[in-house]
């Protein structure tokens, strides 16, 4: 079994930024993806950024490009993601998803507000 736990949000002003950890134990990833999910108040939820275990190759969300940074430490079995120039509109709950037997956290509020 693995657990996904997430740390980092918070209350932050506009323009402000973050930085999501997100460490997994229980067993260590070996392949597949690992990503940030958001979901806010009455909407779906919405990939963030994913990155790929082995080569690190990543892919972003179109309203996060350019502002956010996902990376991985393989050898602390973890993923961050690193968001700058935040806004109103990221507020919503942050999840870490592990592709490789579909796992997720439990989730972290981000609210951007002023």
């Amino acid at each position: 079994q693995v657990q996904l736990v997430e740390s980092g949000g918070g209350l932050v002003q506009p323009g402000d930024s973050l930085r999501l950890s997100c460490a997994a134990s229980g067993r260590t990833f070996t392949g597949g993806s690992l990503g940030w999910f958001r979901q806010a108040p009455g909407r779906e939820r919405e990939i963030v950024a994913a990155i790929t275990y082995t080569y690190g190759n990543t892919k972003y969300g179109d309203s996060v490009k350019g502002r956010f940074t996902i990376s991985r430490d393989n050898g602390k079995n973890t993923v961050y993601l690193q968001m700058n120039s935040l806004k109103p509109e990221d507020t919503a709950v942050y999840y870490c998803h592990a592709e490789r037997g579909d796992y997720w956290g439990q989730g972290t509020q981000v609210t951007v507000s002023s």
